[in-house]
């Protein structure tokens, strides 16, 4: 396409993030344009999108790659790859929320490598990833991933359900999972992407441990990284207030998704 014709965006999901992040690009961002959506509620999603200054169709997933450049998956874990592969084989963009299920999909980055395509894992919900990535440069000894969450946000997660480990009158914090990182981004799909993002900045899924805590007092979703490493110690703190339309979503998620893409037409770059 010429250079001077803005790069095309399509949202696979349009739910919490979706809709922010379209907004944001209906609203004008520089060097980008909305081109598509998709939406498991088709009608609501085409009613929603008619208020816009620029309406735009809503499409099959598989059809996504041939509406856009960047493709931004914003979806059920469980849709990546109805998402990934077509976007992926016609060499596109890709701009994967669900971190945790690439990490079960790695083949996708082969066939990004083969088809000229792209995959980017933004900032998501946590900080400090910049540092992490630039630490793994010299040798990271360990990291290790706090996540502490009120009770609502952690519903339904498939690691309770198979333990019928339930969170109803919980009146006191309490620690539901220690494991590894791979561990975690299965046991908690919709909540812990961020312990994916982690491992694949710093030493892998199986190295990065990560505690997860139910804590009725809080009402905001707490991460604390710890990283020992040969250039740095470091540790960070995070308090992400969850989604209003999705508790097991932050709010920073959407506002990270709007920052990347930004970035990708931006003529200055921050950070690594």
């Amino acid at each position: 396409m010429p250079q001077d014709e803005p790069l095309r965006v399509a949202l696979a999901g349009f739910g919490a993030i979706g809709k922010s992040v379209a907004r944001a690009l209906d609203r004008g961002i520089e060097g980008l344009s909305l081109a598509a959506v998709s939406a498991r509620g088709r009608t609501a999603a085409e009613a929603a999108l008619a208020s816009f200054a620029r309406p735009v169709p809503v499409l099959p997933l598989a059809e996504l790659g041939q509406a856009a450049e960047i493709v931004v998956e914003c979806a059920p874990a469980a849709l990546l790859r109805a998402i990934a592969e077509p976007a992926l084989e016609r060499g596109r963009r890709l701009i994967v929320l669900s971190a945790g299920a690439l990490l079960d999909n790695l083949d996708l980055v082969d066939l990004a490598r083969a088809k000229g395509g792209r995959i980017h894992v933004p900032t998501g919900a946590l900080l400090g990833l910049d540092a992490l990535i630039a630490a793994a440069e010299g040798g990271i000894e360990s990291v290790r991933l706090v996540t502490r969450k009120p009770p609502s946000s952690l519903l339904a997660a498939p690691y309770l359900c198979a333990r019928g480990i339930s969170l109803e009158n919980l009146d006191e914090a309490r620690l539901l999972f220690a494991g590894s990182a791979r561990e975690a981004a299965r046991g908690f799909p919709a909540n812990l992407n961020v312990a994916a993002a982690l491992a694949l900045a710093g030493i892998g899924p199986e190295l990065t441990r990560v505690e997860i805590w139910a804590d009725p007092a809080l009402r905001r979703n707490t991460h604390e990284i710890l990283v020992e490493a040969e250039a740095a110690r470091f540790s960070m703190r995070i308090e992400n207030l969850p989604s209003e339309e999705n508790p097991k979503t932050g709010r920073l998620v959407a506002l990270s998704v709007i920052a990347l893409l930004k970035k990708l037409k931006s003529p200055i770059a921050i950070g690594t």
